[in-house]
């Protein structure tokens, strides 16, 4: 039987990402991005998102017809983000891939924004050992995840309580008046500065903490830490070393993200580990992974950059999986759920 052919449609937030995929073969992923006409604002206003997706949809859609070499009437079944995200960009993606579906006849399914970032790593590396950790970081989520069957198994172990690693980064940059987004302006200050230079704190790893928050992941103190640290050298008339608070921010997100995901691995007795999400294209945070991994004994899976950050190739990953294992599509009336909880893999 021939491997199907599925077409993905993300539009969560500022990417509007269509995408081919054939079995775990990516044939086509393109993306237009609005992250531009967000950046005077210093990060993403929603009715701005869901405007600049109605704008590209077609366009987008059309562009990775003709890179994948293929009609639509070609594909077996759609796959669409149904949450979470922003809802007026969900609705915008999802209204598309119901009309595509009814008008070609086609199964459809409405999966989940968090669960594809995980399976992107599929495109290029094959099926997942399972169980898989999984370490999801992007600008609004940061989760420790178990992955039992990408397709209709994740359990979330622990999750952010507060900020998220994407926007503590945000939030870091614009104190330091470096551009938006601020994960790689932080990262590209950070290449000159000494990691060691301040000890900015480590939320949620204090020993009571652990006792409620083994897993969970809090980035609001360190933001807090950072802000007040450059005010008082401001106060104080001195020149703020951007480069080193810079490093030194970045050291105390990677050490957190990869000390509790390997105390997770440890902890399940899982061998594999999987990071994904835009936040890991942050080189200190792929190497700290790496050599903590290492260490531990643990085999650790990164996807390429590009399949980091949102796109549509993760979206029609996640709904060939789901085809593949003969899960039922979904209706026709699915929501665009903005909260929907990562352990529900795919809209009803």
């Amino acid at each position: 039987m021939p491997e199907p052919l599925i077409l993905g449609v993300e539009s969560s937030c500022d990417e509007t990402g269509v995408a081919f995929v054939r079995g775990n073969t990516l044939l086509a992923d393109v993306v237009a991005s609005s992250v531009d006409q967000h950046a005077r604002f210093g990060g993403v206003v929603p009715e701005v998102a869901s405007r600049a997706h109605l704008e590209a949809l077609l366009p987008t859609i059309k562009r990775s017809c003709e890179e994948a070499g293929h009609r639509l009437s070609d594909v077996d079944a759609i796959a669409v983000t149904s949450g979470p995200g922003l809802a007026g960009a969900l609705m915008v993606g999802v209204a598309a891939a119901k009309a595509l579906a009814w008008a070609l006849d086609k199964p459809l399914y409405g999966v989940n924004h968090l669960a594809a970032h995980v399976c992107a790593d599929v495109l290029d590396h094959g099926p997942l050992p399972e169980p898989t950790a999984a370490l999801l970081v992007s600008g609004g989520h940061t989760n420790l995840l178990m992955v039992r069957d990408i397709a209709s198994d994740v359990e979330e172990l622990g999750g952010t309580i507060d900020d998220a690693a994407g926007e503590a980064f945000d939030k870091v940059a614009r104190v330091l008046e470096l551009p938006y987004p601020g994960g790689p302006h932080i990262e590209a200050a950070a290449a000159s500065g000494d990691p060691a230079a301040i000890r900015f704190p480590r939320g949620l790893t204090s020993r009571k903490d652990l006792e409620r928050h083994r897993f969970d992941y809090s980035f609001s103190g360190l933001k807090t830490a950072v802000v007040r640290w450059v005010q008082e050298r401001q106060n104080a008339g001195e020149t703020v070393p951007v480069a080193d608070v810079a490093a030194s921010f970045n050291e105390a997100v990677a050490d957190v993200l990869t000390r509790k995901a390997i105390d997770a691995c440890q902890e399940y007795g899982v061998s594999d580990l999987q990071i994904g999400g835009g936040v890991t294209a942050n080189s200190r945070l792929r190497a700290m992974a790496q050599e903590r991994c290492d260490a531990a004994g643990i085999s650790l899976r990164v996807p390429r950059v590009r399949l980091c950050t949102d796109n549509g190739a993760m979206v029609a990953a996640l709904g060939s999986q789901m085809v593949q294992r003969g899960l039922a599509p979904s209706s026709l009336d699915l929501p665009a759920d903005s909260s929907m909880p990562v352990s529900q893999t795919k809209a009803s």
